[in-house]
């Protein structure tokens, strides 16, 4: 689950990391209101969306005066933020974050992750901040420190000096390093994160070390035990088929393609994705109907994939377990009945009465394509996208 910026920050605030002072707005007479409140020469009117890069697309601008917030707030409020991590769609924006100007010294990146891999938790620093990380990989991986902390020990003041010289921070700031390095760990571990992502970590002119950005992901799975956390959830961020799909409980992404995948086991559906994909075709979303599919989830899954206008044709691929193939057939024939479903339907089922099931397509007599092998399921649902 994502967070936006204000709320990173009040997390990162109660777990004793620097941030700017700010105030949430969500009308431009508020955000005149926050800047006056802050009483600076300057401050930064920004754009609260899950993305980044919200900067390059006009999503955060500087403002000298209270009028000129109400002013800068009134243009940012309601506006489609496109940029690389929100799609060619963008994202609607409804409330800004007004934020005291610093004077920026120097920008450093700062995240913690957890690695997998090693079993530790991954502190990730460098001296490239403000930039998107993966590049600083790309061009430049040698300006990046990897320090891996064993939770079990949890983190040490090595690892902040290994951090701080990393990054060439002279002594004053390795030592204000110290509890903010300290506290964003506690805020991962405790609060079951799975990013912490500061960028950039700034030096002021006059030495002081804060987060001007803050990025929280938290594990889904761990959110009952975080009530505080799950209450920062923001639906609005969200798909509204996602949001939906979450409902019901089913597990549903959407895509940007044109084949509509209902698949029982995410296993199952990464393969029936990457199938589709070897054909020469592309998924218009993931969805993983779970090991106890029965017909009422079936309907709602194809209500789902059909709200996408792109979608051109339906691959449904079955692998009956615990789930009977003739349930999940009679829950297709159903669902396509009774929703009037004229997309092109190309059905794979394999399993518990896979025979049954697909006896029961045919006396259906209704427009489904039956497939025996997954190569077969993908190819003959590219084609029907491409013949639609």
């Amino acid at each position: 689950m994502n967070v936006h910026e204000y709320q990173a920050k009040s997390l990162l605030r109660d777990f004793g990391v620097s941030v700017p002072k700010g105030q949430l707005a969500t009308t431009p007479a508020e955000a005149e209101e926050a800047a006056r409140h802050l009483g600076v020469p300057v401050v930064v009117v920004k754009a609260q969306v899950h993305a980044g890069g919200r900067g390059k697309g006009g999503g955060i601008k500087l403002a000298k005066s209270p009028a000129e917030a109400k002013q800068v707030a009134s243009e940012i409020l309601g506006m489609t933020l496109v940029t690389p991590q929100t799609g060619a769609e963008g994202k609607v924006v409804h409330k800004v974050y007004v934020e005291e100007g610093s004077q920026i010294a120097n920008e450093l990146y700062l995240a913690i992750v957890l690695d997998r891999a090693e079993e530790k938790l991954a502190i990730i620093a460098s001296t490239e901040g403000g930039m998107e990380i993966e590049e600083v990989a790309a061009k430049t991986p040698e300006k990046i420190v990897t320090v891996l902390v064993d939770p079990n020990l949890g983190i040490q003041d090595y690892h902040v000096r290994r951090v701080g010289y990393g990054l060439d921070l002279g002594a004053e700031q390795v030592k204000q390093l110290g509890p903010f390095l300290t506290g964003l760990y506690n805020l991962f571990v405790e609060k079951d994160a799975s990013l912490a992502e500061i960028n950039p970590l700034v030096v002021t002119e006059s030495g002081d070390l804060f987060a001007l950005d803050g990025k929280l992901n938290f594990d889904d799975n761990a959110l009952y035990r975080h009530p505080d956390i799950a209450e920062l959830h923001d639906p609005a961020e969200e798909d509204a088929r996602e949001l939906e799909a979450k409902k019901i409980d089913l597990a549903y992404v959407g895509l940007d393609g044109d084949i509509g995948c209902m698949v029982n086991g995410a296993g199952l559906a990464m393969a029936t994705l990457d199938m589709i994909q070897v054909c020469g075709g592309s998924p218009a979303n993931f969805l993983d109907a779970g090991g106890g599919a029965d017909k009422e989830k079936v309907k709602e899954a194809f209500k789902l994939i059909l709200r996408d206008p792109n979608v051109k044709a339906i691959l449904v691929n079955i692998f009956g377990g615990i789930v009977r193939c003739d349930l999940i057939a009679e829950g297709v024939v159903a669902a396509a009945d009774e929703l009037s479903v004229e997309v092109p339907l190309v059905v794979r089922l394999q399993g518990t009465n896979a025979e049954e099931g697909r006896a029961i397509l045919a006396k259906s007599g209704l427009n489904i394509t039956p497939a025996e092998t997954l190569g077969e399921a993908g190819q003959k649902a590219v084609a029907a996208a491409k013949a639609a």
